[in-house]
């Protein structure tokens, strides 16, 4: 027994060794970090063309990304693009694609300037129930999405897409008429009282940095996705249907009720995003204003490119911020268009997709497309029809005795 253990505690730093080089091969070239490179050089080449020089224009995106007068702005980006990939990646997870981001965003954004402009309470509360009618309002939305295409049929591609239109048109009529500030040139809500609005992180001087507390929200709500990913029996459910929604409804997994479930929670978590943006700088909703960045795309990408997991769909969503605002770095410093960035985040989900072999027959694309929305895949199929027995022919399983 002592020869053993000696013996095992001799090769045990032998193998922790190959177990850490095989960690940093599959990290070094893994689809994401060749995609990744592969996207840099083809802008490098693209740069050169264009008489720029590669090393200033990227060095440009680092320092007006993550320098120190970059980062709030990159952070404050995170709120809607990692929120939307956090809330669209919750589904996901499932094989369920919800495509109505930007119909719940606007919709909670709508709900929580309600609340801030006509609450009777004061402020700390006011916001707190501006919050709570946003991710509500966001929720009961995107359930609605679920309920017809469980009740009705309707895939949930397109009933989540539909449904946008008609909550985007009635925020813009909201907007532009019963809340229209008076005297304003611009569609926009009157300004939420003072104290009706989260507050900003404070520099070293004291003075306010334009990121709100909103990233504290994010963030924990990037926390309890992974927890509840990872650490709860709903969690292995949804993993298990995402992997295979017949496997999951032959071990008995409801997938109406998955699929309501996890429709409600994303889709509060985009109302709570659009009650994010509302209740921060400029304190008021605008019409137009949370749908023409196209949040809802870019967090689809990160949320695509991560395999809706928690954590890469966080670094997914943050290196797409980061990009948007070192873009505008870039264009200053160097007169090289911010767009470049724009082609860059196509480059990378295209080589992402070639090398992950994402539209391969039995790709992660095109096992997601053929589960989502599908409610034969949750149902066994029947059993056959015994077939009939011919007269004098021997039963099967009696060896023809």
């Amino acid at each position: 027994m002592t020869a053993i253990k000696a013996g095992t505690a001799i090769e045990h730093p032998a193998g922790l060794a190959r177990h850490a080089a095989s960690r940093v091969r599959g990290a070094v070239f893994s689809p994401v970090t060749v995609s990744i490179v592969a996207a840099l050089i083809l802008g490098a080449i693209i740069l050169a063309g264009t008489g720029a020089d590669p090393l200033t224009a990227y060095r440009s995106v680092l320092t007006g990304a993550l320098g120190s007068e970059g980062i709030g702005d990159t952070l404050g980006e995170c709120i809607p693009i990692v929120g939307l990939a956090l809330a669209l990646a919750i589904p996901l997870r499932a094989g369920l694609v919800n495509l109505g981001g930007d119909g719940q965003l606007v919709l909670g954004g709508l709900a929580a300037v309600s609340v801030g402009l006509y609450s009777p309470f004061p402020a700390p509360i006011t916001v707190v129930l501006a919050l709570l009618a946003g991710m509500l309002a966001g929720g009961l939305w995107a359930a609605l999405a679920a309920v017809l295409e469980t009740r009705c049929g309707v895939p949930l591609l397109v009933s989540s897409l539909l449904l946008s239109y008609p909550a985007m048109s009635f925020g813009s009529y909201i907007v532009r008429f019963p809340l229209l500030q008076q005297g304003s040139g611009i569609p926009q809500t009157d300004r939420l009282p003072a104290g009706v609005k989260l507050p900003e992180f404070a520099a070293g001087s004291g003075a306010g940095t334009g990121v709100s507390t909103g990233v504290v929200l994010i963030a924990l709500a990037a926390i309890v996705y992974f927890v509840v990913d990872h650490r709860t029996a709903a969690g292995y459910e949804v993993r298990m249907t995402g992997l295979g929604a017949r496997f999951a409804g032959y071990a008995g997994v409801d997938r109406a009720r998955v699929t309501l479930r996890l429709m409600f929670a994303s889709g509060s978590l985009a109302g709570l995003v659009g009650a994010i943006i509302v209740l921060g700088f400029p304190y008021r909703l605008v019409d137009g204003a949370l749908t023409t960045p196209g949040y809802t795309w870019t967090g689809l990408l990160a949320a695509l490119l991560a395999a809706a997991s928690p954590l890469g769909t966080v670094a997914a969503g943050f290196f797409f911020s980061a990009l948007t605002i070192g873009g505008f770095g870039m264009e200053q410093e160097t007169a090289v268009p911010q767009q470049l960035t724009a082609v860059l985040q196509a480059v990378v989900i295209l080589f992402l997709a070639v090398r992950g072999g994402v539209f391969r027959k039995d790709g992660w694309l095109r096992r997601l497309g053929s589960g989502s929305g599908a409610r034969a895949e949750a149902d066994p199929p029947p059993d056959p029809a015994p077939e009939p027995l011919e007269s004098g022919a021997p039963a099967r399983g009696d060896g023809g005795k």
